[in-house]
């Protein structure tokens, strides 16, 4: 237990470093994150990802203690002194009609999530997981100083590139009120810097004065979840849950700046330092409105057997502002289904057996409403994906126990009709569970 236990702290220390140094830099490679929030991440660890996402109808998988923020109610199941963290990396392939396909990869910080039991049906949880993530970088060239003419060579290139993200702090407590009906809320602090640039510029005229556009929201501001579940007992060994949990409509601090300046190339191609600021405009004051998301979810278990479970969310996102401008997104719904399946959890000679099998797919309306680079209107963006994992235990001490949680996504999003992006992802997740008895009094004869 010892061995296991140093290694656990040393990785989280780790992790937790990274997560410092991380929270400036893009963390996705996807055009669409330029709109809203950007890339919007839920509130699930690999555990819960690998079976389609169902989060809302789930507590103690298996037995085994697992944090679940996306429903705090769920920490009112937690008994052992829980701590799970992990690290994800993305690859992304990008394609457009009459484009070559990109490839890009990222590497981050997935989450990192304590629970501490504080009596019989109540536990207290906190921890650090990624609210969204901006990272984009691609360019629009026209000929004939942006006419579009063929006869004219002179081009205009408009240079489109962002980063940053928001990063979800939240302190939770569940509870039972009820043999069988758990409570729970969390309260968050979301913070961050998203940052947009655009570069408007003609190269091919040394001395020309190009254009500089630099958006930035420094964000921090307090939100709050809540969430009940009941737990149906069929028999001693196999219960039905049901789950409702959500995030409340809240406003969020911002400070903005935006800056537009001029520079030029010098005759060989070298840009210049910024000559002027023709608008510059520092920490202004502003609000974002983030809407209420609902989460619906259902789930059956029979211990230390299987799981299986749907749930069902909605986003009012078509009510996000930023700064009292309203950013035009889409409401988003998703539906997920999945499960695991162990063999043989008491198996002595075979290992293999002792692992959880986890399968899912998830269907995404997305809140990006994108508008259609070839011709008017605009397009919800979509996305689907399979989801597949593994639950690995590893041997711990009489009140310890350990599990390696490995996820692997394969989506897609988007489309290639109307000049819009098809891209093709692989997320792959790490996570690291430890359930031990701590805080515990022991007795003497």
């Amino acid at each position: 237990m010892i061995k296991y236990t140093k290694l656990f702290i040393t990785f989280l220390l780790a992790v937790t470093a990274f997560q410092v140094r991380a929270q400036t830099t893009a963390n996705t490679s996807s055009p669409y994150s330029q709109y809203g929030l950007g890339d919007l991440t839920p509130m699930l660890l690999p555990q819960n990802k690998a079976m389609g996402g169902i989060a809302a109808g789930t507590n103690t998988i298996n037995r085994y203690m697992s944090i679940n923020p996306l429903n705090p109610a769920s920490y009112g199941t937690i008994s052992f002194t829980t701590i799970d963290a992990g690290l994800s990396m993305n690859s992304l392939s990008l394609s457009q009609t009459g484009q070559s396909t990109q490839k890009n990869s990222n590497f981050r910080l997935s989450h990192l999530a304590f629970a501490i039991p504080v009596s019989t049906g109540s536990a207290l949880s906190f921890g650090m997981l990624p609210y969204s993530q901006v990272g984009y970088n691609y360019t629009k060239t026209t000929k004939g100083f942006g006419t579009g003419s063929a006869v004219d060579t002179n081009t205009v290139n408009n240079i489109f590139t962002g980063e940053g993200g928001l990063t979800k702090a939240y302190l939770g407590y569940g509870f039972t009120i009820k043999r069988n009906l758990l409570l729970g809320f969390n309260v968050g602090y979301i913070f961050g810097d998203l940052k947009h640039f655009q570069q408007i510029e003609m190269p091919q005229l040394p001395g020309n004065l190009n254009t500089s556009v630099e958006r930035d929201n420094s964000v921090g501001g307090v939100s709050y979840d809540f969430g009940a579940q009941y737990i149906w007992d069929l028999s001693l060994t196999r219960h039905i849950v049901f789950g409702y949990s959500g995030s409340a409509r809240s406003q969020i601090n911002s400070k903005s700046s935006y800056i537009i300046s001029h520079y030029t190339f010098d005759s060989g191609g070298n840009r210049g330092v910024n000559i002027d600021s023709v608008v510059n405009q520092q920490n202004a004051s502003s609000k974002i409105q983030l809407p209420q998301i609902q989460h619906f979810g259902i789930s059956y278990q029979q211990d230390l057997k299987f799981l299986v479970g749907m749930d069902y969310s909605i986003g009012n996102w078509s009510d996000l502002s930023i700064g009292g401008v309203n950013q035009g997104m889409a409401n988003s719904s998703t539906f997920n289904i999945g499960g695991q399946y162990t063999p043989n959890i008491n198996s002595l000679h075979n290992y293999l057996s002792t692992l959880d099998y986890r399968l899912g797919l998830m269907l995404d309306n997305t809140y990006y409403n994108v508008p259609n680079p070839t011709g008017g209107g605009s397009t919800n963006i979509k996305a689907k994906a399979i989801t597949v994992g593994l639950g690995i235990p590893l041997r711990g001490a009489q009140t310890s126990f350990y599990k390696v949680n490995f996820t692997a996504e394969i989506g897609q999003r988007g489309t290639l009709n109307n000049g819009l992006v098809k891209e093709n992802y692989i997320n792959l997740h790490l996570g690291f569970t430890l359930n031990d008895k701590w805080f515990q009094r022991y007795k003497f004869d």
